[in-house]
């Protein structure tokens, strides 16, 4: 995934505002590689990185606070 690090308008996209934080490319938009790169890097109209990887972080099961109660054992 990637996020705007730099306020742009999509020249590719009819001109769509990308304000910092978003997410880019915005849901419904597919992207190459290069355009990728183009933005992420200075190789583009502003000359300066545009957006940044960022790695999708994974939901973390979070474990039960709760005082453990001792197995019961069976009595004969």
């Amino acid at each position: 995934m990637y996020k705007v690090i730099k306020y742009f308008t999509d020249l590719q996209d009819k001109n769509h505002p990308y304000n910092v934080g978003d997410t880019f490319p915005r849901d419904g938009l597919t992207v190459t590689e290069e355009r990728l790169a183009e933005l992420a890097g200075s190789e583009n109209k502003q000359g300066t990185s545009l957006i940044e990887f960022v790695e999708e972080k994974k939901a973390v099961k979070k474990q039960p606070t709760g005082k453990r109660t001792p197995a019961k054992t069976a009595s004969k």
